[in-house]
């Protein structure tokens, strides 16, 4: 028996009415309303964006927080994020104001938020306000690992290490063809005394795409350094803004590692760019960077006016110098000269007093000469012919004997070459016969073979 009698089994409970999806979103936003009544400051950053397409227009974000550590090429929130179009007019500009640029993508905020909920439209975040301390603090975070990151590769004094020519005149410049500091730059140049070279590499100099445009401006160069001495960057006046394009490290090592020199002149007065720190040389202006070119060249020219005065005037002293040496040595030439013209003159009247005497001395031995050949040659005459009218005989002989063996040895291989011919033709005249022997034996076989047929016949 047991102990406790067992308890009645209890009637199974009925499932609960099913709600509908308005009425389980409904609980959703209630439940969400009740847990978050109030607005939260939250750190996110921008991942996308569309601005008001017209004014009082309301601006949506998407809000990420980045991936860390193994998790980095990704994001660990996202959220949808509203600013409407009343606070969007408020916030957007102080913020443009306060940080020197506009709400963009890729921007890391601290944004009061307030989290809401809608049956059609889902989750959201209602953006209430903006700290624009804390994107200004990231901004300069942001750029001081820049300059620490270009510190560690070696590239913030790569471009000093380069030589910027006395006067560079080939120039490539990169710039906006439309920019009015391009404009300004031109007709600088025009303006000056000088001639410059000038090749414009157009490119976006302001805006998300403008580091991608200047680097591939820069490529066009690289491919093309030999036909220029320096490379200006140049844009003209802007906002704050603008000047972040030029603060991106791939912009800054690309300019840094570049084989020429870089001049800048991005147009801000106050403010300097990562670009303008590891550039050859930061100048202000478009109009500043020509008026630099300009001034060196100026210098060059004084200093190679100066040189040519300096030259001139040594070469003047120079020459005074040499033709006080010059007329020193014309004088002494002059008195070495008449004294060996004297010196000359009586050797000369010595020499020709013996000159009379030997053309005597020697015309009377040649007469005695002449007077003993008169009896040597005939004798010598006449034993000169009977030698020579020898010699010729012998040589007759000789040429005699050798006709003779010519002669003999020729009609000797016309008798050899007369055998071998008629025995050639007799050889001919054999095979010929031959041939017909033959042919005729042919045509008397022939001829039997058909008399036999015709005996067969019969």
């Amino acid at each position: 028996m047991p102990l406790y009698n067992r308890r009645a089994a209890s009637p199974p409970a009925e499932p609960a009415a099913p709600l509908s999806l308005g009425a389980l979103l409904a609980q959703v936003r209630a439940a969400l309303h009740h847990r978050f009544p109030d607005s939260y400051w939250v750190v996110a950053e921008v991942a996308e964006m569309t601005r008001p397409r017209h004014v009082g227009g309301h601006c949506y974000l998407t809000l990420t927080e980045p991936a860390t550590g193994a998790e980095a090429l990704g994001f660990t929130a996202q959220a949808r994020a509203t600013l409407w179009g009343s606070r969007y007019a408020q916030l957007a500009p102080a913020f443009a104001e306060a940080t020197g640029q506009e709400l963009r993508p890729g921007l890391r905020l601290l944004l009061r938020v307030k989290v809401t909920f809608h049956e059609q439209y889902g989750f959201s975040l209602d953006v209430l306000a903006l700290d624009p301390s804390y994107t200004v603090g990231e901004l300069a975070r942001q750029r001081l690992a820049t300059l620490r990151r270009l510190q560690e590769k070696d590239l913030l004094e790569r471009q000093q290490a380069l030589a910027l020519p006395l006067g560079p005149q080939r120039l490539a410049v990169i710039s906006s063809p439309t920019a009015a500091g391009f404009q300004d730059f031109v007709r600088q140049l025009e303006e000056a005394p000088y001639d410059f070279a000038l090749t414009l590499f157009p490119a976006l100099m302001q805006g998300e795409d403008a580091p991608a445009s200047i680097r591939e401006a820069l490529d066009q160069v690289r491919a093309r350094r030999g036909q220029f001495e320096v490379v200006i960057l140049i844009r003209g006046g802007g906002s704050k803004t603008d000047l972040l394009a030029f603060d991106e490290y791939g912009l800054a090592a690309a300019v840094a590692s570049f084989p020429l020199p870089v001049l800048t002149g991005i147009g801000h007065e106050r403010d300097e760019a990562v670009v303008d720190l590891v550039a050859y040389r930061a100048l202000k202006t478009p109009t500043a960077v020509a008026a630099f070119l300009v001034d060196r060249l100026a210098r060059l020219e004084s200093l190679l006016l100066d040189l040519a005065e300096r030259v001139a005037d040594r070469s003047r002293q120079h020459l005074a110098s040499h033709h006080q040496h010059l007329q020193r040595l014309a004088d002494h030439s002059r008195e070495a000269a008449r004294q060996q013209l004297q010196l000359a003159q009586a050797t000369l009247a010595q020499r020709g007093r013996q000159a009379v005497q030997a053309p005597r001395q020697h015309l009377r031995q040649l007469g005695q000469h002449l007077e003993s050949y008169r009896y040597t040659l005939p004798q010598a005459a006449r034993r000169a012919l009977g030698h020579e009218a020898q010699g010729l005989r012998h040589r007759s002989r000789t040429v005699l004997r050798r006709f003779v063996r010519h002669h003999q040895h020729k009609r000797e291989q016309l008798l050899k070459y007369q055998f071998v011919v008629q025995r050639g033709f007799d050889v001919k005249i054999q095979h010929a016969a031959l041939r017909i022997a033959a042919t005729e034996t042919a045509l008397l076989r022939r001829e039997n073979q058909q008399l036999r047929q015709l005996l067969y016949l019969i």
